[in-house]
């Protein structure tokens, strides 16, 4: 007797068929199950509405995605092929690869979260400094130990007069050193005890740039380049680098944070400036250089939002604000946006400073101002870092930055979603930073997938001291996310350019500006309107170019 099969095993017990109706019904149910919950995915109405051009690019990319993360993944040993952590990842080989070769190409919107500091090249800064005429450091205290060197304050200032000054004074390396005495940068370099002037430039960089594993890295860094950036020649310099590089990498607009929290020098000056009004003279005349050569050609523009430290005194903080609101009245196309930032352990929570962010909106309002907030909130995944995001809402922040705690809080999140809210997320970064450890731990997929508002951003440079670009951090999403495709990254593109403050505009009219999208009739809809043609452009380059992929799979 022949043995049964399957199907007459099955018959013969009474279990239903595939094609019985009520296993059919459930089918039915499960697939409309499927289809309600990918309804809430952030690119799901993009996904639908996407033109055959545009499809067959997502196509060809995912399948040289998944080809070169198996190769990747062989030749490197990593355990598995889309987790790979920055620190171990060859990025000259990744560099080579299709798939960067593709989503460099691709154009990129609007970069909003931009820590100043953050995108210069150290290498570059250290030697703008050492080229710059009257360049002196100086420190709190004597800098005699390791753990000074590695923490405590060290900064910079221009002094044509303390240049000059030969006297042989004791270096910031001695314990004779008179705290807050300016030294001449190159006197203090050759008289480092490591190494001269080259140990000296080699531990300037570590001070810049993150260590892996340390989340400290905005303390040691943003007030020793933000010192720098204090004087005009070095920050012209700074600008036009900074400017030529985000247009290489397809970014069209920029939108930088930074701190204001030092003196500015016009040039040759050892007097300093009162207020930063003329910082922000400097950023425009640089930026308008900038969009009038061959290379910005295309470029919207750039505006600040003014970053103001939590560890300042309430004192301090006022008057930091009063600073601000004298430049934004003074340049009021240069300051977009007001933001209080994290950079010591020992700081103010946003709700200890509700009364005096009251304060600032009052004298704003006042002053015919607008002044959005865009504040850093839910920047720690541990239980207490949160607690900033419900302040964040209730402020009426327009973007949230990081909001690494906010899958969280799900009530939180549909707020988020009812009052448009965008989290400005940087994968790449907070993994480099010690805060997650790694895209596979990082909240990002959990947010798309509940439809938050996401743009993607940079928020240190890297290992090396390179500036992070937005395709490093569109790289790392598309390959470390399983259901992150073309359409993912370029919804996160056009969110960027949907919550980018390039004018002014009241409650009122951002909101329906939102709302309205890529229809509306404002600055914003136009510029939908050309990325879209971009994007389609993007597409039919990569369908063409990359032909061989589509015909693999047909074979």
């Amino acid at each position: 007797m022949e043995p049964q099969s399957n199907e007459e095993w099955q018959i013969e017990e009474g279990i239903p068929q595939v094609d019985d109706p009520f296993i059919q019904q459930y089918m039915r149910g499960r697939s409309s199950l499927i289809l309600e919950e990918q309804k809430q995915r952030h690119d799901c109405n993009l996904t639908k509405a996407l033109p055959p051009t545009a499809a067959k690019a997502c196509n060809i990319i995912s399948r040289i995605r998944d080809r070169e993360l198996h190769q990747l993944s062989s030749s490197s040993g990593l355990d598995d092929a889309r987790f790979p952590e920055a620190k171990s990842l060859d990025w000259d080989r990744v560099q080579k690869t299709k798939l960067w070769r593709i989503i460099k190409a691709m154009p990129k919107g609007s970069l909003l979260h931009a820590p100043l500091h953050a995108m210069i090249n150290v290498d570059l800064l250290i030697e703008v400094a050492f080229a710059t005429p009257g360049m002196c450091v100086l420190a709190t205290q004597p800098l005699t130990s390791q753990s000074d060197l590695e923490e405590k304050a060290f900064i910079f200032q221009y002094s044509l007069a303390a240049s000059k000054d030969t006297e042989d004074r004791p270096t910031v390396w001695s314990s004779a050193y008179e705290p807050s005495s300016l030294i001449p940068l190159r006197k203090a370099a050759s008289s480092f005890p490591n190494g001269g002037e080259n140990g000296f430039r080699d531990w300037l960089r570590s001070r810049c740039v993150p260590q892996a594993g340390s989340e400290n890295y905005h303390s040691r860094a943003i007030p020793l380049v933000n010192s720098l950036l204090s004087y005009e020649p070095i920050l012209r310099a700074c600008l036009r680098h900074v400017f030529a590089w985000l247009r290489s990498d397809g970014i069209r607009y920029v939108e930088f944070r930074t701190t204001f929290t030092f003196p500015y020098r016009k040039e040759g000056e050892d007097i300093p400036e009162e207020g930063h009004s003329d910082w922000c003279h400097v950023f425009r005349e640089e930026l308008a250089r900038f969009q009038g050569t061959q290379e910005g050609q295309g470029f919207y523009g750039a505006r600040i939002i003014w970053a103001c430290p939590r560890s300042l005194s309430k004192r301090d903080i006022v008057e930091n604000m009063k600073d601000c609101i004298l430049a934004k009245y003074d340049y009021p196309d240069t300051i977009c946006g007001f933001d209080m930032i994290v950079d010591k352990d020992d700081q103010h929570s946003l709700t200890d400073l509700v009364p005096i962010l009251f304060w600032f909106r009052k004298e704003c309002s006042a002053e015919g101002l607008d002044i959005s907030f865009c504040f850093h909130a839910g920047e720690s995944l541990r239980t207490g870092g949160d607690q900033g995001l419900f302040d964040a809402v209730l402020l009426g922040a327009r973007r949230i930055c990081q909001g690494l705690s906010l899958s969280q809080h799900p009530l939180l999140i549909e707020l988020i979603k009812e009052k448009k809210i965008l989290i400005e997320c940087s994968p790449l970064s907070d993994e480099i930073l010690g805060l997650t450890d790694g895209i596979q731990t990082h909240p990002l997929p959990v947010l798309l997938s509940r439809g938050v508002p996401v743009s993607l951003g940079t928020n240190a440079p890297g290992l090396l001291g390179e500036p992070n670009d937005l395709t490093r951090q569109f790289w790392q999403a598309v390959q470390g996310i399983n259901s992150m495709g073309l359409t993912g990254l370029a919804m996160m593109v056009e969110n960027s350019i949907r919550w980018s403050c390039y004018q002014d505009q009241p409650s009122a009219e951002w909101l329906s500006d939102l709302r309205e999208g890529i229809l509306g009739e404002g600055t914003k809809a136009s510029r939908l309107q050309e990325w879209y043609a971009d994007f389609e452009k993007f597409c039919q380059w990569v369908t063409e170019e990359f032909a061989e992929a589509e015909g693999e799979e047909q074979d």
